[in-house]
């Protein structure tokens, strides 16, 4: 029995701006960061303001996580991981990643990573599965990555289409066609590229997907 994960709720993600263009990785360790920079500061300037403090004693802040902070970061962490694993054919540790992030996404519904984690799950397993011949099991991980709710990134910039693009290549047509229709409810910018990219398929060509193979 193949193992996906689906969902088909809206996203409440928050605004896109800047910052949603950088891979999930990337997003998480800003937060972070950002984070241990504010509490370092402000445990500073709390300590320099008591009337006994010596201004040549230096003010030191240990910033330790709490295990739901190194869960949260493994999450954001997980795709990425997977993704970066089979591109660079360690195609076991990807298959562990994905099968990592497809347990413990169910616990971050409403997280901005979720659609990233529900999408990318689904589409690592599908190319393992192309890769070891199963088609049938990569064309249902293709419809169930599709079925992400979104996310800032995905919304924008869309989804990696590798998974597509192995299918084609097996001459797997239609389910390319039903994983595009799938993503228009979610990439609200696709600015025609879906539009032409189904042009391509239905006359038997693979589109150039740019981009949209490295995200």
């Amino acid at each position: 029995m193949t193992e996906q994960f689906t969902h088909s709720a809206s996203s409440d993600g928050p605004k896109r701006n800047s910052i949603w263009s950088l891979r999930p990785r990337t997003v998480a360790v800003i937060a972070v960061t950002a984070l241990a920079v504010g509490t370092a500061v402000g445990v500073t300037a709390t300590q320099l303001s008591q009337p006994d403090m010596q201004l040549a004693s230096p003010a030191v802040t240990l910033v330790t996580a709490t295990p739901k902070e190194l869960a949260d970061n493994r999450f954001y962490d997980l795709p990425d991981l997977a993704k970066d694993s089979f591109n660079a054919g360690r195609i076991e540790e990807a298959r562990a990643y994905a099968q990592e992030l497809m347990a413990v996404t169910p616990q971050y519904q409403g997280n901005w990573n979720y659609g990233n984690a529900v999408h990318d799950a689904n589409m690592v397993l599908g190319r393992i599965a192309v890769r070891e011949g199963h088609i049938n099991d990569a064309k249902n991980y293709l419809l169930a990555a599709g079925q992400t709710p979104g996310s800032p990134q995905l919304d924008t910039f869309g989804p990696n289409m590798s998974l597509a693009k192995d299918l084609l290549e097996k001459g797997e047509r239609q389910v390319v066609l039903e994983y595009f229709e799938l993503c228009r409810r979610f990439w609200e910018m696709h600015r025609g590229r879906l539009d032409k990219w189904s042009q391509l398929v239905n006359v038997g060509m693979i589109p150039d997907f740019g981009a949209n193979l490295d995200y």
